[in-house]
C-alpha cells in the first residue's frame, strides 16, 4: 500500500494545518465508480460522488486529525472531535484472559485521569475562523485519554465518556482549558471489549444525558447491570436510568424533531427506542434480557431490505440548508460499505418505517470508515472519517497505521459557511427566540443553556409557545423550554395533557412519570387520558409511565390501557401494558390480582386476556409461596373458554422457577472447537419453594381427570403429585402398552423421579426392549447410575444400535473409569476407532487422565482439551476479514504453493508431508479456520511430530516420513527432509506439538486471507 503523502501549510503561528480543499459537484450519483484504497488527502473529496445539489469538502484531516469517531458541534459552533489513537488496548492494563469473542479480562480497573494510565486519545477543537468551511485553528481540550468514547458540552463544562467512567470537565471560563480535573459522575462502564464500549453522550429534550452500550461489555452501575442498550443520567438531580435494553452491538444515537429516539446497530439494524422496552439481542450470544419475566420483546424497524454493513453514528438531519430530499431523514454511514445513506422515517401506528433511499455520498474509496455524522449551525453536515484501511475486528496486537484520519463538510451546492451565534453569551430572551430558528441545532443548544439557568422569567413566553395549536413543532419547542426552566407545576401540566397535539400530550405524561411521584390531582388527570386516549404514540407512552408511578396510578392506567381497542392495531402496546403491571406484582400484588376479579371485563379483550395470561406465568415462575397463592386465586378467574391457556402458562411459569440471570453467553460461534471446562457444565439456577397445597391439589384435581394426558401426566410429575409417581411405573411395566407410550413414561420417570427408578432403568436396559425403551432406560443409568450402572453401558456398547451409540458415550466420557473401559475396547478391537469423532474425546481432558491421554494417542492421534479461547477469537477476527470481501482463488492457488505445498496437497498439487487436503471438508469454514490457527488441537495419529536425538547432541524435529533401511528421513514443515542414520539415534520421542507453524494466516492481508481460502474451498481449476 502507498503511504499517503501530505501536502501542509503554516498559520502565522507556525500550526501546520491541514491543506486548502477540494470542492465537489455533481449531478448525479455515479453508478459502477471505480473504487480504491487510501485516496490520498488531496484528491478524496474530489475522488466522492453525491447526490444532486450537494458539494464535499474536506474540513480537517492528518496529520492534524487521526482516526476520529466522532463530530460534534459546541456552543460557539466549532467542530469537536476525539482521536480515537488509543484504540483497541487501554493503556497501562495487562490482559489477564480473553474468550472468543474477544472479551477480555483486565488485571485491574484503572482510575480516572489524571491518576490513571495515561492514554494516546485526545479530544480536539477545530474552528473554522474565517468562514470557506476549513479548519484553520486547533487545539486539544484535553489529552492523555484512555479509550474515550463520547463528549458533550453543557452546564459549565464538558461531559467526558472515558470507560469505565463518565466524566465532567469543568470549564466555567469557557477558556477551552479545564478549570482542575474531571468529577467522576458514573463508574461501571464495562472495559472487556473496546468494539463494544458505550458511547454517543447526547442531550435528549428531557435534560437528560444519554448514552449506548455495545453488546459485549457488562455494566454495573449503582446496582443496574446491563449490556446492549440505552442509558441516561441526569446533572442536576444525579440520577441515572436504564433507558431501554437490547439491540445488538450499538454505536450512535439521535432524536428527531419530535423527540422520538433512535439508536443503530452491527448489520444495519435501526432501533426505534421506547421508555422501558425491551428488543431483540442475539440471546445465545449475550445471554437473556436482565428481567425474568419480559416474556417477549420489540424488533428492529424494517429496513426493506437495504444491504450493508453497520449503519453508524446517524443522525436526523434537522438543519436547515440541505435540500429538502434530506430534511428529517436519517443520514449514516456505512462503515464496511464505505458511503454514507439516507433514509425515510415514516410513522407507523406508534413507531416508525423505513426507507431507504440509497446513498447520497459515495467515497469510491475502501479506506473510508465514516463513524459519525452531525449537522452544525450552518446547516452543513459533518462526518467523521477513521479512514483505516482494514475495518474488519482488528488483531489487538497487530501495528497498523493510526497516522490516518479525515472529516468532511457537506453542504447544498453554493451555500456558504455562516459564522453561528454564541449561544451561551445571548441573554435569556435571546435563548427563547433560537427556539424557532429553522434549524434545530440552535433550539437543542438554547435549551441546554435553559436546564443550566432555570430562568423563571421567560417561562410564561414559554407556556404561550407550548399551547400552540397551530405549529406542534413550536408546541414542543416550548414544553420542552418550560421543563427546561423550571415551570412545569401542575397547573400547566393539567393543560398540556388536554392539548390537542398527540406529541404534546405523550411528552407531558413522560415528563411527568420522570418524577417518580405525582399528586393526586396529575394521577386521576393522567387515568382519565388514558380512559380517552386514541392515539397509539400517548398510549404507549401511558404504559411506560404507569410503570414509573406507584400503584395507585400505575395499575388503574394499565387497566384503561388493557381495554383499548388500539391495542389490536399497536404491535407494543400490549407488552408496555404488560411490562406496567408486572413491575407492580412485587409490592402490589393483591391490586394486580383485583384487576382480574371474577367477571372482569378485561378477560374479555385481547390485551386484557393475554396480560391475564402472562400474569398467570409470572406468578408461577417466581417460585414463591406468595406467588403460588397469588395463582391459585388468579386461576379461579379465569373463564372457561381461556382456562386450557391459562394450564398451559401454568405449566410453563412452573417450568422456568430455576431460571436464573446468566449474564452474557458463550454462544455458537465455533463451540465444538472450545476448551470444555468442568464449571461450564454447572448451570445456574435459583432455588424455589415447594408447591402449596392450594396449587398442589389444583394440578391434582386436572391430572385425576385424565391421568393418560401427556400435558397433566407431564405436570403432575414435575410437581409431584400424590399418586403421580406409581402411576407412572405402573405404565413403563405394561408390556400391552406400545413402546413409544412407555418410553414416554419412563422418560417422565428419569426426568422428575429420584434415585428408586434407577433399579427400573437396570431391569429395562438389560432386556430386550425396542429402542425407544432402551434409549430412555439409558438415560436413567445416565442420571442416576454411578460407575457400576454406567458399566452397564459400556458392557453393552458393542451391540447397542448405532443411533444409540453417540449418546452413550457422552455419558460414559463423564466418568474416567467408564470412558478408560470404552477406550478399552477400543483397544482390544471390539470397537473401531474411527466410530468416535476425535471432537467428543476432547471432553475427556476434563479428567485429566495420563491413561486416556495414552489410548487417544495411540489410537487418534493427538487431541487437546480444545482451542484456547484467545485462538478462538483470532479465528473470529479472520472470519470478519473474510465476510468484507470476495476472494480470487487464482491469486490464492499462489498462495498456497507458497505457504502450504511444501507439505499438503491439493487438487494433486503438493507435497505428501501433511494430509491430503483434496478430500478433505473445506467447505467447513470454522473447521478450516480451527485446523490452521490451532494446528496442534487435532493431530492425526499418522502424522504426529517426532524429536529424534542424535549420539553427538543434534535435535531434529519433524515427521518421519521414512524408517526403510538403515536411515530415518524426518521432513519439517518447509518440507525439507534430514536423514538420520539409525546408528546415530540416540532417543527418538513422539511430540505433541504439529509441525505446521501457527500464526501462518497472520502474515497474510485480508485480502490475501480471502484469496487463498477461497482457493483451498473451491474446486479443481
Amino acid at each position: 500500500m502507498r503511504r499517503l503523502q501530505l501536502a501542509t501549510r503554516r498559520t502565522r503561528a507556525g500550526r501546520v494545518i491541514a491543506p486548502c480543499l477540494v470542492l465537489l459537484f455533481v449531478a448525479n450519483l455515479v453508478a459502477g465508480a471505480a473504487w480504491a484504497q487510501g485516496h490520498s488527502l488531496q484528491s478524496a473529496a474530489g475522488k466522492m460522488t453525491l447526490a444532486k445539489g450537494l458539494q464535499v469538502q474536506l474540513f480537517a484531516g492528518e496529520p492534524m486529525v487521526r482516526q476520529p469517531i466522532l463530530v460534534k458541534c459546541d456552543d460557539r459552533g466549532r467542530l469537536w472531535t476525539i482521536q480515537y489513537l488509543q484504540y483497541p488496548n487501554p493503556a497501562g492494563l495487562k490482559r489477564v484472559k480473553v474468550d472468543r469473542w474477544s472479551r477480555t479480562v483486565y488485571d485491574r480497573v484503572p482510575e480516572p485521569p489524571p491518576k490513571g494510565p495515561r492514554g494516546a486519545d485526545r479530544i480536539t477543537i477545530l474552528e473554522d475562523t474565517d468562514g470557506d468551511g476549513r479548519v484553520d485553528r486547533a487545539r486539544d481540550f484535553v489529552d492523555g485519554l484512555n479509550l474515550a468514547t463520547g463528549l458533550a458540552f453543557g452546564h459549565g463544562g464538558v461531559f467526558v465518556l472515558q470507560v469505565p467512567y463518565l466524566l465532567f470537565y469543568p470549564d466555567g471560563n469557557r477558556d477551552d482549558v479545564p478549570d482542575g480535573p474531571p468529577r467522576v459522575l458514573l463508574k461501571g462502564f464495562g472495559m472487556e471489549d473496546a468494539q463494544s464500549l458505550a458511547n454517543h453522550l447526547t442531550w435528549g429534550p428531557d435534560g437528560w444525558l444519554y448514552g449506548v452500550n455495545g453488546s459485549t461489555t457488562t455494566c454495573r452501575i449503582r446496582g443496574i447491570e446491563f449490556q446492549q442498550g440505552c442509558w441516561r443520567y441526569h446533572p442536576p438531580t444525579d440520577r441515572f436510568e436504564l433507558f431501554c435494553e437490547g439491540g445488538g452491538n450499538l454505536f450512535g444515537l439521535t432524536f428527531d424533531a419530535l423527540g422520538r429516539l433512535f439508536y443503530s446497530s452491527n448489520g444495519g439494524l435501526f432501533f426505534h427506542a421506547v421508555q422501558g422496552g425491551y428488543f431483540a439481542k442475539s440471546f445465545a450470544k449475550h445471554g437473556p434480557l436482565h428481567h425474568l419475566y419480559t416474556y417477549g420483546h420489540f424488533f428492529p424497524v424494517f429496513r426493506g431490505g437495504l444491504q450493508g454493513g453497520p449503519t453508524t453514528g446517524g443522525t436526523i438531519y434537522r438543519g436547515h440548508t440541505l435540500p429538502e430530499a434530506f430534511r428529517g431523514r436519517f443520514l449514516c454511514g456505512n462503515f464496511l460499505g464505505h458511503t454514507s445513506s439516507y433514509w425515510d422515517v415514516r410513522p407507523r401506528a406508534s413507531t416508525v418505517a423505513v426507507k431507504p433511499n440509497g446513498a447520497w455520498l459515495n467515497s469510491n474509496d475502501t479506506w473510508f470508515g465514516p463513524t459519525d455524522l452531525c449537522f452544525g449551525p450552518d446547516g452543513a453536515v459533518y462526518i467523521s472519517d477513521f479512514h483505516d484501511r482494514r475495518t474488519a475486528h482488528p488483531d489487538p496486537d497487530a501495528k497498523w497505521d493510526r497516522s490516518n484520519g479525515r472529516i468532511y463538510r457537506v453542504q447544498k451546492a453554493g451555500v456558504a459557511s455562516t459564522r453561528p451565534v454564541d449561544v451561551v453569551s445571548l441573554p435569556s430572551a435571546g435563548l427563547v427566540k433560537l427556539l424557532s430558528h429553522a434549524n434545530g441545532w440552535y433550539a437543542d443548544r438554547a435549551r441546554i443553556e435553559m436546564f443550566r439557568r432555570r430562568d423563571k422569567a421567560i417561562v410564561p413566553e414559554l407556556k404561550a409557545m407550548a399551547r400552540r395549536r397551530d405549529d406542534r413543532r413550536m408546541a414542543l419547542q416550548g414544553l420542552w423550554a418550560v421543563n427546561a426552566s423550571g415551570g412545569l407545576d401542575d397547573a400547566f401540566a393539567l393543560e398540556m395533557l388536554a392539548h390537542p397535539e398527540g406529541r404534546v400530550r405523550h411528552w407531558t405524561v413522560r415528563l411527568l412519570g420522570d418524577r417518580r411521584k405525582v399528586s393526586r390531582r396529575i394521577g386521576l388527570a393522567i387515568v382519565d387520558l388514558a380512559h380517552r386516549e386514541t392515539d397509539p404514540v400517548v398510549l404507549v407512552q401511558l404504559a411506560a409511565t404507569a410503570r414509573r408511578l406507584s400503584a395507585e396510578t400505575g395499575l388503574p392506567v394499565a387497566r384503561e390501557l388493557m381495554q383499548k381497542p388500539a391495542g389490536e392495531a399497536d404491535s407494543r402496546l400490549p407488552l408496555m401494558t404488560w411490562w406496567a403491571v408486572e413491575q407492580h406484582v412485587a409490592d402490589s400484588r393483591a391490586q394486580v390480582i383485583g384487576l382480574f376479579e371474577t367477571g372482569s371485563p378485561l378477560w374479555g379483550t385481547r390485551d386484557g386476556l393475554g396480560c391475564g395470561l402472562r400474569l398467570v406465568r409470572r406468578l408461577a415462575a417466581e417460585g414463591t409461596r406468595a406467588g403460588y397463592d397469588a395463582c391459585v386465586s388468579l386461576l379461579a378467574t379465569v373463564p372457561g373458554g381461556a382456562r386450557s391457556e391459562a394450564d398451559k402458562r401454568l405449566a410453563q411459569g412452573l417450568a422456568e422457577r430455576a431460571n436464573g440471570l446468566t449474564g452474557l453467553g458463550t454462544g455458537g460461534l465455533f463451540n465444538r472447537f472450545g476448551t470444555t471446562e468442568a464449571s461450564a457444565l454447572k448451570r445456574h439456577s435459583r432455588k424455589f419453594d415447594e408447591l402449596t397445597p392450594e396449587l398442589a391439589g389444583y394440578i391434582g384435581k386436572r391430572w385425576s381427570a385424565g391421568r393418560d394426558n401427556t400435558f397433566w401426566s407431564d405436570l403432575a410429575m414435575r410437581c409431584r403429585v400424590d399418586g403421580a409417581h406409581r402411576y407412572a411405573r405402573t405404565k413403563v411395566a405394561d408390556s400391552k402398552l406400545p413402546a413409544a407410550t412407555r418410553a414416554r413414561w419412563l422418560r417422565l420417570l428419569r426426568q422428575y423421579g429420584e434415585a428408586d427408578v434407577l433399579p427400573l432403568g437396570v431391569k429395562f436396559f438389560r432386556s430386550s426392549e425396542p429402542a425407544e425403551v432402551l434409549a430412555q432406560a439409558m438415560e436413567v443409568l445416565g442420571r442416576f447410575g454411578k460407575q457400576q450402572e454406567l458399566g452397564l453401558i459400556v458392557t453393552a456398547y458393542p451391540r447397542l444400535a448405532s443411533s444409540l451409540q453417540p449418546r452413550a458415550r457422552q455419558l460414559v466420557f463423564g466418568h474416567p473409569e467408564t470412558a478408560l473401559s470404552l477406550l478399552a475396547l477400543v483397544d482390544r478391537g471390539q470397537v473401531k476407532a474411527k466410530t468416535i469423532d476425535v471432537v467428543e474425546l476432547r471432553a475427556l481432558a476434563i479428567h485429566k487422565d495420563p491413561r486416556l491421554a495414552n489410548l487417544i494417542k495411540k489410537h487418534w492421534g493427538r487431541v487437546s482439551a480444545g482451542t484456547a479461547e484467545e485462538k478462538l477469537a483470532t479465528m473470529r477476527r479472520f472470519k470478519n476479514d473474510l465476510r468484507a470481501g470476495s476472494g480470487r482463488p487464482a491469486a490464492g492457488r499462489e498462495l498456497f504453493k507458497k505457504h502450504c505445498a511444501a507439505c499438503h496437497k491439493l487438487f494433486g498439487e503438493g507435497g505428501k508431508i501433511a494430509p491430503d487436503l483434496t478430500m478433505t471438508s473445506r467447505k467447513d469454514l470454522e473447521a478450516l479456520l480451527a485446523n490452521i490457527v490451532d494446528p496442534g488441537a487435532v493431530i492425526r495419529r499418522d502424522f504426529l511430530a517426532s524429536v529424534v536425538v542424535t549420539t553427538n547432541g543434534r535435535m531434529v524435529t519433524g515427521l518421519v516420513v521414512n524408517r526403510k533401511g538403515d536411515h530415518l528421513e524426518v521432513a519439517d514443515s518447509k518440507g525439507k527432509i534430514a536423514r538420520i542414520p539409525k546408528a546415530d539415534v540416540e532417543i527418538e520421542k513422539v511430540s505433541d506439538t504439529s509441525i505446521m507453524p501457527e500464526r501462518l494466516l497472520e502474515q497474510l492481508t485480508p485480502q490475501q486471507l480471502r484469496d487463498l481460502v477461497s482457493y483451498l474451498q473451491g474446486t479443481a481449476p
